[in-house]
């Protein structure tokens, strides 16, 4: 974690509320959020995500963190899965589209982690199906 940010946070103050139920973590100064590091190649990496699977921690990151640029907003009935497009995505939307690479592929680890396999394995029947189309 860069140590400028890491006195932005304190045990009980690293995330807010941007819905009832729905969490995100601080950002510094409205960019990126808090927990943000950089490798030697700039590209960033979140630093609890680096602890986990060095094994420094047990927790993986907080699922809507997990899942993003996909933002997933509840309704009665259903939930929908959102794109949400933000320059700070630019570079790997590049990278993505390069190498045709779609978002849900990109995500397929934090996919399955919050709607499980069977879901994960219908998005890749409708994509297979709209490429047939296409």
């Amino acid at each position: 974690m860069r140590p400028e940010l890491a006195s932005k946070i304190s045990k009980n103050n690293f995330h807010y509320s941007i819905n009832e139920g729905e969490h995100m973590v601080s950002l510094n100064k409205g960019k990126e959020c808090v927990f943000v590091t950089f490798d030697s190649n700039g590209i960033s990496k979140c630093s609890i995500e680096m602890a986990f699977r060095e094994g420094k921690t047990t927790f993986l990151k907080p699922i809507s963190c997990h899942l993003y640029p996909i933002r997933v907003k509840s309704f009665v009935e259903f939930e929908a899965l959102n794109y949400e497009e933000w320059d700070i995505c630019k570079k790997a939307c590049d990278l993505g589209e390069k190498h045709n690479v779609p978002v849900f592929r990109f995500l397929k680890e934090p996919l399955i982690r919050a709607f499980g396999n069977d879901f994960y394995n219908e998005l890749e029947i409708v994509s297979n199906e709209l490429e047939k189309k296409a």
